[in-house]
């Protein structure tokens, strides 16, 4: 019988080589898991990368033979496509990240993103409600049902602790000391902070515990603010039954949990708190984020003076 001769591998035929962009990506996704960074905010620095990576493959670039060049020819893309400001910017922070990992793992002497600017955009500051604003949206919240009950409760707790959305649906019944009027809170990157309650905030906690959570209450669950289905609320619930309620009073605007929060450190700061302490209530990790309400002050006192001063 004769035998078939090995086929010998033909070296001018292209090789497989393996795609290093893949394992960049797992490479910022394990650096963000270890950082702390919540699931949405992996998602968003995945999109952004995964965006970049197919133009990069594209145009056969390695990731170290991504340069500054390389990265203003692509920003400068996003921008030529429409793109906000912001989004172009946020694009290149991902960027960033992910080629702080590379550096860090030996694959490129300098991080390229570093060197790269992002576009300008125009200061936003944010919406501030009034305080009798505030005291209108809480205290038209009926509290007749279940659902009244946890949604008094709830926007009252985000207004006197300043809390983000999703802080607000982490919050497990033990949280609260009502003895000492404060919430135990677990922020970003997985920072812990303790924030006071005022007493309008925690009579609404009492009521809603005795009345409405139990009711609500259908499976095992540690969550301190349930759906009607007995489940921890989404921050998409809480964004919808605020705006909801927000259209009860006739609130014009964009009436967000967001404001809520920027109305408390504004408040705050109205009543003579020091930018320290507001940064610590809101958990910021650094002062410079919490400077953005001294520029909220400043704006609304030049525009208090353009409406009052005669010769403005």
């Amino acid at each position: 019988m004769k035998k078939t001769a090995m086929a010998t591998p033909d070296a001018s035929a292209p090789q497989l080589v393996p795609d290093r962009w893949i394992t960049a990506m797992a490479l910022l996704d394990r650096d963000l898991g270890r950082r702390g960074a919540a699931q949405r905010t992996r998602r968003a620095y995945a999109g952004d990368v995964e965006h970049f990576v197919d133009w990069a493959r594209a145009r056969a670039l390695a990731p170290d033979a991504v340069d500054v060049r390389a990265l203003r020819r692509y920003t400068a893309g996003l921008s030529a496509k429409g793109l906000q400001p912001a989004t172009v910017a946020r694009s290149l922070a991902s960027l960033r990240a992910l080629f702080r990992v590379l550096r860090d793992e030996g694959w490129m002497a300098a991080n390229p993103a570093e060197l790269t600017s992002a576009p300008k955009r125009a200061a936003k500051l944010p919406r501030v409600l009034r305080a009798e604003e505030v005291a209108a949206l809480l205290e038209r919240i009926p509290t007749s049902t279940p659902l009244e009950l946890r949604d008094r409760a709830l926007f009252e707790v985000a207004y006197a602790g300043g809390l983000r959305a999703e802080e607000l649906v982490n919050l497990d019944t033990g949280a609260v000391d009502f003895d000492a009027e404060e919430v135990r809170v677990e922020g970003k990157g997985s920072r812990t902070r303790v924030v006071p309650l005022g007493e309008p905030a925690v009579r609404a906690l009492e009521r809603y515990l005795q009345r409405g959570r139990p009711v609500l209450e259908a499976v095992d669950d540690s969550a301190l603010f349930l759906s009607k289905s007995g489940r921890r609320l989404s921050t998409s619930d809480v964004r919808r039954r605020l705006r909801t309620w927000a259209r009860h009073v006739a609130l014009q605007g964009g009436v967000s949990p967001h404001a809520l929060r920027h109305s408390f450190a504004t408040h705050l700061l109205d009543g003579g708190a020091d930018l320290r302490t507001i940064q610590e209530l809101l958990g910021h990790a650094g002062i410079s984020t919490t400077q953005i309400y001294t520029r909220v002050e400043s704006a609304r006192l030049r525009s208090a003076y353009a409406r009052s001063h005669p010769r403005a």
